[in-house]
């Protein structure tokens, strides 16, 4: 009986009748000898509907590496595009400026080109003026560029205490010339913040509160500076150089901001170190 027993076993053993690959597994003997590369992959399966389901299944279970091995190309993670230049939507600065609502016109001197105001700055409607042109911040085009940024700053040299009540009215227009990234418009905007802060008492901290909506974008372009190496950057003497406009913008909110700007600027600018405590 034992001799019969270990017949059986062996015979059990072997595969049964028909081709046998170089791996042992039974082929049909009609069918093609597959290579055990071809069993993996599934590349050399007859186009059936069972293999085609069989080759789908399996590689949605395969690890990423094997299906990037198999391919031999790796495809690395889209840009997220933190520093794309966004499109600015029109303003209305310029609408206002083509219908000829402002009253302002251009004048030429020896020293370039200036605003002629047709009425006197001190008697302007703020609530009304300085929000619109804070909007045309955005504008990179002749002449509403130039318009807006000058407009901007003979209103803040002269505008006092009509300042301070409109400053929940600018910061939608500083956020929107921010979230277009262009250089140049960050640069401008950045200048005008500094102007704005020293413009009248309590603007500086007037504007901690909102410090949310400014300050992201510059948290994004802090380090942005031209490695020029030996060459000189005549971007610092142009006050252009965007890394060091931030750097000078966020001292100015730290010494006009009173006791609590730091701890805001910090929150939302980690890298930023205190000027008042060095």
């Amino acid at each position: 009986m034992d001799d019969n027993l270990k017949i059986n076993n062996r015979e059990a053993s072997q595969p049964p009748a028909g081709r046998s690959g170089p791996d042992g597994y039974r082929r049909a003997d009609d069918g093609p000898a597959w290579p055990r590369s071809s069993l993996i992959y599934g590349a050399d399966f007859p186009e059936t509907q069972a293999s085609s389901c069989f080759r789908s299944v399996f590689c949605a279970l395969m690890p990423s590496a094997w299906i990037v091995a198999e391919r031999q190309t790796v495809v690395g993670p889209p840009l997220a595009g933190a520093f794309r230049e966004r499109p600015a939507k029109p303003t209305a600065f310029r609408k206002f400026y083509e219908r000829g609502d402002f009253p302002i016109a251009l004048e030429h001197d020896g020293k370039g080109n200036r605003i002629a105001w047709k009425v006197e700055i001190e008697k302007l409607d703020y609530h009304h003026y300085l929000p619109l042109f804070f909007d045309g911040l955005c504008e990179t085009v002749h002449p509403y560029q130039f318009f807006a940024r000058q407009g901007v700053h003979d209103m803040l040299e002269h505008g006092g205490a009509k300042i301070l009540p409109v400053i929940p009215q600018l910061i939608i227009p500083i956020k929107n010339a921010l979230n277009t990234r262009n250089r140049k418009v960050i640069c401008t905007t950045l200048k005008v913040l500094q102007h704005l802060v020293v413009s009248a008492d309590m603007v500086g901290e007037a504007l901690v509160p909102y410090y949310r909506q400014i300050l992201p974008i510059l948290n994004i372009f802090k380090n942005m500076n031209i490695n020029s190496g030996d060459g000189i950057d005549y971007s610092q003497q142009k006050r252009e150089n965007i890394g060091d406009l931030i750097q000078e913008t966020l001292e100015v909110f730290e010494c006009y901001g009173g006791e609590d700007a730091f701890i805001n600027i910090k929150y939302m600018v980690p890298t930023y170190e205190s000027c008042l405590l060095k």
